[in-house]
């Protein structure tokens, strides 16, 4: 069985990163700006964002460490 050799993989690190943190941050950014309109949205959107990055650091972190 011959095995495919995988040369420098840096470029996949950051795309699982920009997955990780990439969204958490849009919705908390998005939440902040909408702060003063709408409370309510502003605080739905950061518990979004809470759950996102504790699900995404679960997921891409169990990819990166296996």
């Amino acid at each position: 069985m011959m095995f495919l050799e995988v040369g420098d993989l840096s470029g996949l690190f950051i795309i699982i990163g920009f997955i990780m943190f990439g969204p958490p941050i849009a919705l908390a950014i998005v939440g902040g700006a909408i702060r003063k309109k709408n409370k309510t949205a502003s605080k739905v959107l950061y518990i979004l964002a809470a759950l996102y990055l504790i699900v995404g650091l679960g997921i891409c972190g169990s990819m990166l460490t296996a």
